[in-house]
């Protein structure tokens, strides 16, 4: 293949050597690329860095629901709204890991731990550190959302085997403050800082279908494009609207629309896992199979993320085995 891809609708692009000098306006660009050529300049850099045949499996627990202090409009975890959530205390290890233990069972090859946090208190951690020595330990890769957190927080957590931190972007920089207003955009930059300076990988995304425009979108990936690292893991989110959010009423992004998102964060980080993460449930297979082939390697299983619906594990694996996709080769968090 040749390393260079250009053609005069788009940014040129050399998958060889991933950019972080990006410009807002040449990520506009690439969602402006005709839709086939743009799944196709996708489909080529995905091949430089991975195997497409393949899929990391993860799965996701809420270790404490509930209850959160924060005002994300999409989120049913909120104490500000009134859902059918309701708060829990953080979970004892023991059950944490004997639920990844099933998940590891059932397939799953990364587990997430994700808790309805502000920030992470000091007082958590000798909890935190034991379930996630405890998954470590089980041979899966792990991955915890916590909320904001100190650079000596991010190092226990490191030492007690925690490779990924998640902490999303949500949207770009413009529409932020449409979403939530109770943490700075600056703010979640800090923490992936905090995150990157213990050593730990970052997990981080965001979300579409929140009213957002396209330009939004493309905010939200110049932001991780230009970060010192590129987040070595990549969520895509699809709104799941829950009753009582301010976004509760959403219109959903359009399909194509959405394929465009996973195939612009490929070009734009092209050694980052792109997970396709909530949204799943309200996805043909089709459109699941057309964002692998624009460059999505990771889904989430289990029939449940945090709070909502996901496909059931029976019916996730007889779509991967008509695609012919297999787990991907386990791989160690690495420097995009």
């Amino acid at each position: 293949m040749n390393a260079l891809i250009s053609n005069t609708t788009g940014p040129l692009l050399d998958p060889a050597q991933p950019r972080h000098d990006w410009t807002v306006a040449e990520v506009e660009a690439l969602f402006e690329v005709p839709f086939t050529e743009l799944v196709f300049r996708a489909a080529e850099v995905h091949r430089q860095w991975f195997d497409p045949a393949e899929l990391q499996l993860s799965q996701l627990l809420s270790v404490k629901t509930g209850g959160c202090p924060e005002n994300c409009g999409y989120c049913s975890q909120s104490q500000h709204f009134k859902t059918a959530t309701t708060a829990s205390k953080l979970m004892e290890p023991d059950a944490v890991i004997a639920q990844a233990a099933e998940a590891r069972a059932g397939g799953a090859q990364r587990f997430c731990m994700g808790a309805a946090w502000r920030d992470v208190k000091d007082r958590d951690l000798p909890k935190l550190t034991a379930m996630i020595a405890g998954v470590k330990a089980l041979g899966l890769e792990t991955c915890a959302t916590l909320g904001m957190m100190t650079v000596d927080q991010a190092k226990a957590l490191k030492a007690a085997g925690l490779d990924y931190y998640n902490h999303n972007l949500d949207t770009g920089p413009d529409y932020y403050d449409k979403v939530v207003t109770t943490r700075t955009y600056q703010e979640r930059l800090d923490t992936l800082a905090a995150v990157r300076e213990s050593g730990m990988a970052t997990c981080c995304g965001g979300i579409v279908g929140m009213g957002e425009t396209r330009s939004d979108r493309a905010g939200l990936l110049h932001q991780l494009a230009i970060l010192p690292e590129h987040p070595q893991s990549l969520p895509i989110n699809d709104l799941m609207p829950i009753p009582g959010t301010p976004l509760g009423g959403s219109e959903p992004v359009d399909g194509l629309e959405f394929v465009r998102m996973i195939a612009v964060a490929r070009l734009v980080c092209p050694k980052s896992v792109v997970r396709i993460a909530a949204g799943r449930e309200h996805m043909s297979r089709e459109l699941q199979s057309l964002c692998f082939l624009a460059g999505a390697n990771s889904v989430f299983v289990g029939a449940r993320l945090l709070t909502t619906d996901n496909p059931d594990q029976d019916q996730d694996a007889a779509f991967l085995a008509e695609l012919k996709m297999g787990p991907m080769t386990v791989r160690p968090a690495v420097d995009a």
